[in-house]
């Protein structure tokens, strides 16, 4: 007979069923044993109770009663990847932004995935904290994520405790993140709020990880649509051609940004799964490509992001320069950085 157990989710474990994680630990566990243990309130998640098909997140505690005759099964380990070459080393440590004994903060290249995938290897940033380590036992945790074509702030934490808080802050929403976007056409008005729900499209293999809009009104009819709201502003403008915008996604589904200013119908530029992969914009209308010098990148920026220290409790903002790409064309069209509010929204107010 075993103690009770308290398991913090792992940051790959995330959107799984809570009776499927824990099978998958205690593997002699039915499914039955796992529903009464639910029903009764002696398997709950952050304290609260929970039923068998809840959806535990990483950082999230879960509290495991006495179980006859199970030992846990360990959780598999992260590969490591291939050994790191010198030029990983030197590429993933100028990419930290800041750094202290809890956190580190990378500006995250473009192309650079946060995490692996089939055919990845080690290079990722997940696979590559070996080189962030600076001297402690562990290697830093990712506590969110960004896409692997999206630049920008990335936040690591050095050890357990703070990755919980950390993990924490975002599921709250204490945390504010801005992006900065170049967007085919100028969105009217100038400075909204988008509302559509998000699911995932399932027409094909291309189509499985491209999320769908849903209208407000169709959300709580459509299965597996989780309602998704982002603010924007203008900040900039090339004629009606294209517009330099702010973006501050207040919930945080996949490719929210992305759907989101494709279906307002200015796709960021350089998007090709949500913007046409070679349509080019030739006016205030679709298209994700503005031709000429321009790249064809994606141009979305994690600018900046703004918590509170899970230790000092010191408020904190952390900025990130733009990457290569996203300069030679601020410097195209003539935008300049020194010239727009750090939080036009706070602005607004």
């Amino acid at each position: 007979m075993s103690g009770v157990q308290t398991i913090i989710v792992g940051q790959d474990e995330g959107e799984m069923r809570l009776d499927r994680w824990l099978k998958k630990r205690f593997p002699q566990l039915s499914q039955g044993a796992v529903e009464k243990m639910c029903r009764t309130g002696q398997l709950r998640v952050d304290g609260g109770r929970v039923k068998a098909a809840t959806r535990i997140e990483p950082g999230q505690e879960v509290r495991v009663p006495p179980l006859p005759d199970a030992q846990p099964v360990p959780a598999r380990p992260r590969p490591i990847g291939p050994r790191l070459t010198d030029g990983d080393v030197q590429m993933i440590q100028a990419a930290v932004l800041w750094k202290d004994e809890h956190i580190i903060a990378l500006n995250k290249l473009p192309g650079l995935p946060s995490q692996g995938g089939s055919g990845l290897g080690g290079r990722h940033v997940d696979g590559l904290t070996e080189a962030l380590m600076f001297g402690y036992k562990d290697r830093p945790k990712l506590v969110h994520r960004l896409d692997k074509d999206t630049s920008g702030v990335l936040l690591l934490a050095r050890t357990d405790r703070v990755a919980r808080a950390l993990s924490e802050a975002f599921r709250s929403r204490t945390t504010r993140k801005i992006y900065w976007a170049a967007v085919a056409g100028v969105p009217h008005p100038r400075m909204g709020t988008v509302r559509y729900g998000l699911v995932k499209g399932g027409g094909g293999r291309g189509d499985n990880e491209k999320m769908i809009a849903v209208h407000p009104r169709d959300i709580d009819t459509t299965e597996g649509a989780k309602r998704a709201t982002t603010d924007y502003a203008v900040l900039d403008a090339l004629g009606t051609r294209a517009s330099w915008c702010a973006l501050v996604p207040i919930t945080g589904r996949t490719h929210q940004l992305r759907a989101h200013m494709a279906e307002l119908g200015h796709p960021i530029v350089g998007d090709g799964k949500y913007g046409g992969s070679g349509q080019e914009n030739l006016g205030d209308g679709w298209g994700a490509q503005l031709g000429g010098e321009i790249s064809k990148k994606l141009h979305l920026h994690a600018r900046s992001i703004a918590f509170d220290h899970p230790i000092t409790k010191k408020r904190m903002t952390l900025t990130a320069a733009l990457p290569e790409h996203m300069q030679r064309t601020w410097k195209s069209l003539g935008w300049h950085e020194n010239d727009v509010p750090d939080d036009p929204f706070a602005e607004a107010e």
